[in-house]
């Protein structure tokens, strides 16, 4: 498992520094949308409904529409901005009697594990809490958010069960719970007579997933026969596979050519001239004796007299 979360869990004058990491996780088989006719997978693309453009992550913001119609826009600054003081913490607050948490409010569950220093106060923890039978009510900034929760131990771990906000569990509004219903005392008997017969200790593990057993075996039937189709291929776009860095280079290049010769005077506009190709030594030679100085006809008779 990965650590989701490192702080450290206050208990009165005690730190226990530790790493938080999700106890849970559904079990469920992967499928993606695609298109039925060739099996291409069909994306989402974040698209500003405004001028209808793409847009990228680092270019979105989260809004706030008031009553009134007005937009209030805020940043990843604005939220940096916002106290967090239990930001690498764990409050423990108070402990209460696990009966008086109602389930309603639980949410999503997490292990606790102590740093190699920290297994004394983990353990002192873990054994405060199991003997008094209660749970430590804390407070919690999981990301970016600050949460109520409870810790409460699990055989060896202590594990750390957020909760909602009391105004975040809405109420069960049904008139016809508050109409007078006639119940006989035969049928209650019977209801639990029912109740009776039925009686069990909870083992979760004796219950199945039947959906998820069928889709699996669904899967593994058309696997098994051959009903299955090759991943398609998305058209390679303009300059993928690595040609965009190549534009890029040819583009800077030509912008330093222009910006050479407009320095020199030059038009950016004008073909380069053609660079020369460098003469071989004998064409050098020669040309070194055509650009010697030519003796004159007195200077040829007294060499031959001499």
């Amino acid at each position: 498992m990965r650590a989701i979360w490192k702080g450290a869990v206050a208990f009165g004058l005690v730190n226990v520094p530790v790493r938080l990491y999700a106890a849970t996780g559904e079990h469920e088989v992967t499928l993606h949308q695609v298109h039925a006719a060739d099996g291409g997978r069909i994306r989402y693309r974040k698209v500003c409904s405004v001028d209808g453009e793409p847009v990228t992550m680092d270019e979105i913001a989260k809004g706030y529409e008031t009553a009134d119609g007005e937009l209030v826009v805020l940043t990843d600054d604005d939220f940096k901005r916002l106290p967090l003081a239990t930001e690498r913490e764990i409050e423990v607050l108070e402990f209460v009697p696990a009966e008086q948490v109602d389930p309603i409010l639980l949410g999503k569950t997490y292990y606790l594990e102590p740093d190699k220093t920290a297994a004394k106060p983990y353990a002192l923890l873990r054994g405060a809490l199991e003997e008094a039978d209660r749970m430590a009510v804390v407070k919690v900034a999981l990301r970016q958010r600050e949460s109520m929760a409870v810790l409460r131990v699990r055989g060896k771990v202590i594990c750390l069960q957020t909760l909602l906000w009391p105004d975040e569990v809405r109420a069960a509004d049904f008139p016809i719970l508050d109409a007078d219903v006639t119940v006989k005392p035969a049928e209650l008997a019977m209801a639990s007579s029912l109740v009776d017969s039925l009686a069990a200790d909870f083992d979760p593990s004796q219950f199945e997933d039947r959906y998820d057993a069928a889709l699996t075996e669904l899967i593994e039937a058309k696997v098994s026969s051959g009903d299955t189709q090759s991943l398609p291929q998305p058209p390679a776009q303009d300059g993928g596979g690595g040609g965009g860095e190549v534009v890029d280079l040819l583009a800077a290049l030509q912008r330093s050519v222009e910006k050479a010769r407009t320095s020199r005077g030059e038009s950016a506009l004008e073909p380069a001239p053609a660079a020369k190709k460098p003469a071989s030594r004998k064409k050098a030679a020669a040309a070194a004796d055509d650009d010697a100085p030519k003796p004159t006809r007195a200077k040829k008779a007294k060499a031959k007299a001499s």
